[in-house]
């Protein structure tokens, strides 16, 4: 009965669908890592924010009036709240009271146990106030909810993922200011059947609770991420799963799909916006933002428009809009500020940047037990890719380009004193390349990408001349390693030594191939 359904639920409404709209968008809508994205939407205008882990500044925000186009607007915060430390994960969006709140996972400075904070602002854009933690249960609280029902505020969020039993969706009323838990917690959803069980987007339609909720593995070339759904008359539950679960899963052309929010179009129309990896070389991108649209059935379940089997061609929401292609990356520096594509590595160094003169200068303190140095990285948003720049200073410290995964896995190309020197650290031990004398200054220098991982460097006089970097070869096996579970690793600026010699550069181009 399931599969008869499915295909006429789906036959239907892409024959609606088509009738309405005729062209097509292609996911990701962002391209690079954004991944356990929150959407909402105020007015016309819709608002992403996202997991920024092990990077900074923190949960990244973007911009758009048609859901398939975005820009990055800037960041939710700036500077790290006082009471957290690492793993800035899954941020939730909320619209209460004319204000905007930001229900966001974050370890603590105190104990390193990860717990919910929440932040208050006018709109996603502003400066938002850190009111501290609102959730702390047990081993770990993460992946924040937010429903209202009958004027009261209600969270829900994933317990017991680090403790020996099933995991839990958990709930608890909120104060009318959304700023405190208002009684006990209560259980939502029990992952009795070890499946894994996280990433819910709650919502109360057509007199049932639903439960949108993500299962399986979320991370990693093995991951099988998928979408299942629970449903009950009242909100405390009992919640009974759909029989045809998962919903939504991968495919031939998507790996690993879920963790998302639903957002509504003005007319009432439904768009689940996820994360996914794209299969091959498309992996070194990271868990990218998905939406498809998503339709209440007769039976009162809700169902993917274009099927169970993740699609990367959906219908455009809204037909007068087309998709932008994905554009190049360029920054000269001549800006006030650092564009917000930047991102740095916040929790191995003290990362400082300076942009004067049309020239951008960084330095690093590294932190305690840290042995290298400052990354200032783009997330790449192609498997083949092109990162160039020029090194307009000379001095005794460390200069150059870098693949960065954290601080004991990275590869970085650069120039120290008069040497030009390419290296490897795997593990936090140190493997040389190459070692030639320092051709030029300036120093011109370019990392070419491809497949997502294999890097091949190479160094100009001018920029328009380039020779390349004859160095030992890394395997496959070595480039792997610079990706960590929860994000992927990323292209950029690099400086280590001494803080009071910073690198200069005179630009930087990240160029599609």
């Amino acid at each position: 009965m399931r599969k008869i359904f499915t295909l006429f639920f789906c036959a239907a409404s892409l024959a609606t669908g088509l009738a309405q709209q005729e062209s097509y968008f292609t996911n990701p809508v962002i391209h690079g890592d954004v991944a356990d994205p929150s959407i909402i939407r105020i007015d016309q205008t819709y608002y992403i924010t996202g997991t920024s882990s092990e990077w900074a500044p923190y949960y990244p925000v973007f911009t758009s009036t048609d859901l398939v186009n975005w820009q990055q607007t800037g960041h939710v915060f700036d500077e790290k709240p006082e009471w957290t430390k690492s793993s800035f994960w899954a941020p939730e969006w909320y619209q209460h009271k004319g204000k905007v709140y930001v229900y966001y996972t974050a370890r603590k400075q105190s104990d390193n146990i990860s717990c919910i904070g929440v932040a208050v602002a006018d709109s996603p854009t502003g400066k938002f106030k850190d009111h501290g933690p609102v959730v702390e249960f047990g081993k770990e609280a993460i992946d924040a909810f937010i429903l209202e029902d009958k004027g009261k505020l209600y969270i829900s969020w994933k317990a017991y993922g680090l403790d020996n039993q099933p995991i839990e969706l958990l709930a608890c009323k909120l104060t009318d200011d959304g700023l405190r838990l208002d009684g006990k917690p209560f259980s939502l959803l029990r992952d009795d059947e070890r499946q894994g069980m996280e990433g819910q987007h709650w919502f109360k339609k057509d007199g049932y609770y639903y439960i949108i909720y993500s299962v399986r593995g979320c991370c990693g070339p093995q991951s099988d991420y998928a979408v299942s759904v629970a449903r009950s008359k009242k909100l405390e539950g009992p919640y009974e799963k759909y029989l045809g679960n998962p919903i939504l899963h991968g495919s031939k052309e998507v790996l690993s799909i879920g963790h998302g929010t639903i957002t509504t179009t003005p007319d009432g129309r439904m768009y689940y916006l996820c994360h996914a990896y794209q299969p091959g070389s498309g992996f070194y991108q990271g868990r990218q933002p998905y939406l498809q649209e998503v339709r209440m059935g007769e039976d009162h379940w809700p169902h993917f428009v274009t099927g169970e089997y993740a699609s990367r061609t959906q219908p455009m929401p809204f037909a007068e809009s087309a998709q932008v292609p994905v554009f190049d990356f360029s920054d000269d520096f001549t800006g006030a500020t650092l564009r917000p594509e930047w991102s740095w590595n916040y929790p191995y160094t003290d990362v400082k940047t300076e942009i004067k003169n049309g020239k951008l200068s960084l330095s690093g303190t590294p932190k305690p037990g840290v042995k290298t140095g400052a990354a200032l990285c783009l997330r790449p948003t192609s498997p083949n890719y092109t990162l160039e720049t020029a090194i307009v200073n000379r001095n005794d410290s460390w200069k150059g380009i870098t693949m960065y995964g954290d601080a004991n896995n990275l590869i970085t190309c650069g120039c120290a004193g008069d040497r030009l020197i390419l290296k490897y650290i795997l593990e936090g031990k140190e493997h040389q390349l190459a070692d030639l004398p320092l051709p030029a200054s300036p120093l011109y220098l370019q990392m070419k990408v491809t497949d997502g991982t294999h890097s091949t460097f190479y160094w100009s006089k001018d920029g328009q001349a380039w020779n390349e970097i004859v160095g030992e070869a890394l395997s496959a096996k070595e480039t792997r390693s610079l990706i960590q579970w929860d994000r992927i690793s990323r292209p950029g600026l690099y400086q280590e030594g001494d803080p009071t010699a910073p690198a200069v550069y005179a630009y930087c181009l990240l160029k599609n191939e």
